[in-house]
């Protein structure tokens, strides 16, 4: 009994007693208000008994305590809408009380972290990582453009083989084979021309003409061959 008498109650043990309390008179109120419906009915069912008969003593006296009746059913119904505002407002004390004590203990934890929390080491935690974030995107950016121009140079060197291989497939050439040399038409022209001009001159003489097809054009013999024919003649 020592503790019950020298604890403190919390407000919450206390607003849980007054609610059962006003909750047991509610229920007092309502089993007294339906005796007294249940009187009334008697009542009604009697002075309409008695009235029937002709005696209208107990008629009057019945009435009368008919409307007694009538006035604490009513009363009964005022006294429960009280006991019930009553609960009401003990529910809004309590809701408050529980709003408190959640704001106290948030209020705690904001001090504990407050004074945990050290400002400047933050700021200078927030500073490193703004000037590493700046490192690491230069990095990236770095990185890219590396990357960017090893893929296109090695895209044009693809393309230009792809263009010399097209280009010697329609020649009917490949890599392996060796090119032949291209004809020199300029160095059989001197041997050639010489004969013609010796012809000319010896009016007739001489071996005979110089096999076409040699180091000139057909055209060339051609006009040469004519030549001589017509100065034979």
């Amino acid at each position: 009994m020592g503790n019950t008498w020298g604890r403190k109650v919390p407000l919450k043990e206390v607003l849980r007693k007054n609610k059962r309390e006003i909750n047991k008179a509610v229920r007092e109120l309502d089993r007294e208000r339906a005796n007294l419906e249940k009187q009334e009915l008697k009542l009604v069912a009697d002075i309409k008994k008695y009235a029937k008969d002709g005696q209208m003593g107990p008629v009057k006296i019945m009435a009368k305590d008919l409307v007694r009746t009538r006035t604490y059913i009513t009363k009964f119904i005022e006294l429960r809408s009280h006991l019930n505002a009553v609960a009401l407002k003990l529910q809004t004390v309590k809701s408050q009380e529980a709003m408190a004590r959640a704001m106290k203990s948030v209020t705690e934890a904001m001090v504990r972290m407050n004074k945990t929390v050290n400002i400047p080491s933050i700021q200078k935690i927030m500073v490193n990582f703004q000037v590493e974030n700046e490192r690491a995107e230069m990095t990236q950016e770095v990185m890219g453009d590396m990357l960017d121009d090893a893929m296109a140079e090695d895209g044009d060197s693809d393309e230009e083989e792809k263009i010399v291989g097209a280009v010697l497939d329609e020649i009917g050439i490949s890599f392996g084979d060796t090119i032949p040399d291209a004809p020199d038409a300029m160095a059989a022209r001197p041997q050639a021309a010489p004969v013609a001009v010796a012809d000319a001159v010896g009016g007739g003489g001489g071996g005979p003409p110089p096999p076409p097809g040699g180091g000139g054009g057909d055209t060339t013999v051609s006009d040469l061959e004519a030549r001589l024919n017509n100065l034979r003649k």
